[in-house]
């Protein structure tokens, strides 16, 4: 093998040794910081809601081993724009904690549908107590906690039913039929499931 060949061989495997390393840590920390995150804000303890500029951190924990979280945006912002960004550590913390997502998923895991009691699986939408359904992800964000609170579980199949019910009430037809039973097939002995 030529010399040449061996050292271009070499440092192309450095290369992508130190291009392995560098994009690595920088889809990580992107992945871990990006989305919506509620905090608590230190100034009034009332629920924020939160953009880290993942961007910015996923560079600086490329570069440097250790990300620079810095906000992006708030929901108390223009007004209290130039904050000393205090909440900032509740998010280093625990950036999985603090991410809307897993916090509406963590409420619905285990819970049972409003309607149909049915064990949801996924995030999809909530009951409200003047009995309109509305999808989680139509809440302002900072209001989430409340809702969360006072509002019950519904699953996605619900919701839309629900949700047509509400649009389109002439093109509804409820039959409700008192004292009757739904028929359910006898199990047969001898049968192989």
């Amino acid at each position: 093998m030529p010399i040449p060949l061996i050292w271009s061989t070499l440092g192309f495997s450095l290369l992508a040794i130190v291009a392995y390393v560098f994009f690595g840590e920088f889809l990580r920390t992107w992945f871990r910081f990006r989305g919506v995150r509620l905090i608590v804000c230190p100034e009034n303890y009332q629920p924020a809601a939160v953009k880290v500029d993942a961007l910015r951190a996923a560079k600086w924990a490329a570069l440097s081993g250790e990300a620079d979280v810095r906000l992006k945006t708030c929901s108390r912002w223009p007004e209290k724009q130039g904050c000393a960004q205090e909440c900032v550590c509740q998010i280093e913390e625990s950036p999985e904690r603090t991410a809307l997502h897993a916090i509406v998923q963590l409420w619905f895991s285990g819970k049972r549908c409003h309607y149909c009691h049915q064990t949801i699986d996924e995030a999809a939408a909530l009951l409200t107590r003047e009995g309109d359904v509305v999808a989680w992800s139509d809440i302002v964000p900072e209001d989430v906690p409340n809702f969360l609170s006072l509002a019950q579980p519904v699953c996605r199949r619900c919701y839309i039913v629900e949700s047509f019910r509400h649009d389109h009430p002439d093109m509804v037809i409820e039959r409700i039929h008192q004292g009757e039973r739904p028929a359910t097939i006898p199990p047969t002995p001898n049968a192989i499931f």
